[in-house]
This record gives structure tokens, C-alpha cells and sequence, in this order.
């Protein structure tokens, strides 16, 4: 792994309470399975099952990201941005994350991702780029809806995640360039 803290992807935010952040599909410190990486390695860009708990009173809403800090940018890759999940909503079923799911609960706000596509794209590091963390982070928002557009990126809700978090949780699986390129 690289340097950032692989334990703490927002220890540079302000603390917040910890969610715990569950899947049935992932193991946290564990590699991505192939379903859920890029087509263009075995893949589907199947988003996995993911479940959370624990919290704070005043959560109005939740937001999911999903990136990866070892890509070769300089500031990551966002692979899944979801905002305005309805309180009552604890977990996202596998597959919620293709374009118009079914099972993505009204009012969610999918953004573009680093590709422009609304929707959860798989993993596929690039070659030579070594071992790669994706991070599945769950926020608890103290609001219903964070009034941004649609067509924004995912830099732009997490701005608005850092004002806004009540508490937060991650799942972080990882896939090792070397085995897939």
C-alpha cells in the first residue's frame, strides 16, 4: 500500500463518529472480487451490497463515495459518488449502482464519476501502478438533500460532505495492478 493512512481515508476532515460499514460481497482489507471490477478485466461494474449502522440522531440523509487514492492523479479516482439516500435507508442492495437501478432509493442523486458516467464503475488500475485501495465510505448527512446540481462532480459533494457529516464509515478492499494488466 502507499502512505495515506489506509485506516483513516478522512483523517485530515474533521473527526467524526464512526458508521459501521458492512458488505456481503467485500471484506474490508480483502481484494475486490472480479464481478465488481471493469469489464475490461473480467469485470461487470457490478456495485457490491453494502450495509451500514450506527447512526447519530439528527441523520437526514446519506451520501456514498467510492475512490481510489493510489491512482496515478495526484488526487485519486472517484469511482461511485451517491447523495441524498433517504434516512430510512440502511443498506444498497448489489447492482444499485448501474445506471437507473431499481433498487437505488428514490430521490438518491447519482453524480458523473471521474468518467462522466452516472453510475459505479469497477475497478482497473493501471499497469504498473501497484497495489490499488478502493474505499467505500458512507456518510451521514444532517441534512435531507444537499442542494447540489446533478451535473457536478464528485469534489464538489465531498466540499459539501465536509460541512455537512454527522459521522462516517469506510470499507476498503484493494486490487494489485500486476494480477489484472
Amino acid at each position: 500500500m502507499n502512505d495515506l493512512n489506509p485506516d483513516d481515508p478522512y483523517a485530515a476532515w474533521t473527526p467524526a463518529p464512526a458508521l459501521a460499514v458492512t458488505s456481503a460481497d467485500l471484506e474490508h482489507g480483502g481484494e475486490v472480487p472480479v464481478p465488481f471490477r471493469d469489464p475490461e478485466i473480467g469485470g461487470t461494474h457490478l456495485s457490491p451490497q453494502l450495509a451500514w449502522a450506527g447512526a447519530p440522531e439528527g441523520t437526514k440523509s446519506y451520501a456514498i463515495t467510492c475512490y481510489d487514492p493510489d491512482a496515478p492523479t495526484g488526487i485519486g479516482f472517484m469511482h461511485w459518488a451517491v447523495a441524498n439516500i433517504p434516512a430510512e435507508v440502511t443498506s444498497l442492495a448489489q447492482g444499485a449502482g448501474a445506471e437507473g437501478a431499481d433498487s437505488m432509493p428514490g430521490g438518491a442523486l447519482t453524480l458523473p464519476n471521474d468518467v462522466r458516467m452516472r453510475q459505479f464503475v469497477g475497478p482497473n488500475p493501471p499497469p504498473g501502478t501497484g497495489r490499488h485501495r478502493y474505499v467505500f465510505i458512507v456518510h451521514a448527512v444532517d441534512v435531507p438533500v444537499l442542494e447540489i446540481p446533478e451535473d457536478l462532480t464528485p469534489t464538489v459533494l465531498g466540499f459539501n460532505l465536509h460541512f455537512h457529516t454527522l459521522a462516517r464509515g469506510h470499507l476498503t478492499a484493494w486490487v494489485d495492478s500486476a494480477e489484472v494488466n
